[in-house]
């Protein structure tokens, strides 16, 4: 592993239109926000929550995490990143930006992108799942989980909702087993340098138009390490998948 500093910053919003509330919402009797803060903290020596709202404060504090308010203005987390890096007061030199309503997140998962960084030449990192094709075609056409296209040095050419590339000459169907696929798995680290660049951009074309603002820093001629991950995580978006979250604790145990 480099010798970097690296921080681990959680952005959690309380109002939500699917599911208002959700980084306070238990699984297994735990809050969700805790699971994540502490699954972080296995790998990071300073992870910390940012947030906009006393409830999610008072509840990181409770169960004795780190936070820090932001404003409830941002655009996206990664704009709140910024914020509660500068509020927090701390000298690193990469932030990892951790889905707050990933409850089961792996600690490889976090090292896979803080491996990226062995490269100084990285500046943007993300992470990909090898996309399964004994899944078929069905959750691969899923316009919530955006496909990306990588180069032969492992950085992103692009990302999108639709299904990258195009196979010509075969049916749909035979699309997951004649290509190696892709999904996107929404964790990012940058240098601190970059990220308050790329939080000045304003918003790109593609970005407006595939809704994935990681596309405002391709666009703006920002490469993307891409790190691999084989681990199956469960994104909390709604009430029913709370409940899917429920069953596998029970399963679990």
């Amino acid at each position: 592993m480099n010798n970097k500093s690296f921080i681990g910053i959680i952005p959690a919003r309380y109002a939500s239109s699917r599911f208002p509330g959700k980084p306070l919402a238990k699984i297994g009797g735990i809050m969700m926000i805790e699971r994540v803060w502490k699954r972080v903290s296995e790998v990071l020596d300073t992870v910390y929550v940012a947030t906009d709202d006393e409830r999610i404060f008072d509840a990181v504090k409770s169960f004795g995490g780190n936070v820090v308010m932001t404003s409830t203005e941002h655009r996206s987390g990664t704009d709140r990143c910024m914020e509660a890096y500068n509020n927090i007061g701390q000298k690193h030199d990469v932030i990892i930006n951790i889905q707050g309503d990933e409850p089961f997140i792996e600690p490889k998962q976090i090292k896979a992108i803080m491996e990226c960084f062995d490269d100084d030449d990285t500046r943007i990192a993300t992470l990909v799942r090898p996309y399964n094709p004994e899944n078929g075609f069905d959750p691969l056409f899923d316009s919530n989980t955006p496909k990306v296209v990588l180069d032969k040095n492992m950085n992103a050419i692009y990302f999108s909702r639709s299904i990258v590339p195009y196979i010509r000459n075969k049916h749909y169907l035979e699309w997951p087993k004649s290509h190696q696929y892709y999904t996107h798995v929404g964790m990012y680290a940058y240098t601190v340098e970059t990220l308050a660049e790329i939080t000045r951009l304003p918003q790109s074309s593609l970005e407006i138009a595939e809704s994935l603002e990681q596309l405002r820093w391709i666009e703006n001629g920002y490469k993307i390490k891409v790190g691999i991950t084989e681990a199956q995580s469960i994104g909390i978006d709604t009430p029913e998948d709370l409940q899917k979250a429920e069953e596998l604790i029970k399963n679990m145990k």
